[in-house]
């Protein structure tokens, strides 16, 4: 697949515009997967993943094709990600009380689903709360957590995606782990 990402750079660098439409098609879910579980907002995913391309087409002059594409372009979007993260400030919360109501909070305000048995309910409730405690991770442990066990990436990848030695990597992942331990333990 590298060969023919290298292709298609080539093909880009060259003029031919049409040629990135292979590029996105190849990458644009897993792109947006990693941006989902660092945002938890599909939405914001969609619109990071999309900025992530544009970056990437722009700066393609500056990209070493001895190196993997992928990389490159994930390191651009979890970079995107925790910039998106620092800026966002929630601007209400779900357990907050709505004015004027007899003690009814944002949560009553969500559409439902359809019913759904209680055991894909609870298993859906249990990824629910483990994905917002892994969004309360700090946003360097948030990154390699998601990396490795989300996305399920090799300690090298992940020490390029976010070009730090892998010694590093290593001890934030464990670090992340027992931090989102301490917070499921309520569980």
């Amino acid at each position: 697949m590298d060969a023919l990402v290298n292709k298609r750079i080539k093909q880009v660098l060259k003029g031919d515009q049409n040629a990135f439409s292979d590029i996105v098609n190849l990458y644009q879910h897993k792109l947006y997967q990693i941006c989902y579980r660092m945002l938890g907002n599909k939405h914001e995913a969609e619109d990071i993943a999309q900025e992530a391309f544009v970056r990437a087409y722009i700066n393609l002059h500056s990209f070493d094709q001895k190196r993997k594409f992928s990389t490159w372009l994930y390191r651009i979007a979890t970079n995107l990600c925790i910039d998106r993260i620092r800026k966002k400030k929630p601007d209400y919360y779900l357990d907050a009380e709505i004015a004027g109501t007899d003690g009814l909070d944002m949560y009553s305000q969500l559409s439902s689903d359809d019913k759904l048995p209680d055991d894909v309910v609870e298993q859906m409730e249990l990824q629910d709360r483990i994905q917002y405690e892994i969004s309360r991770l700090p946003d360097k442990y948030r990154s390699v957590i998601v990396l490795k066990y989300i996305e399920e990436l090799s300690l090298q990848e992940i020490s390029d995606i976010l070009d730090m030695p892998l010694g590093t990597v290593k001890t934030r992942i464990h670090r992340g782990r027992e931090a989102l331990r301490k917070q499921l333990n309520n569980l």
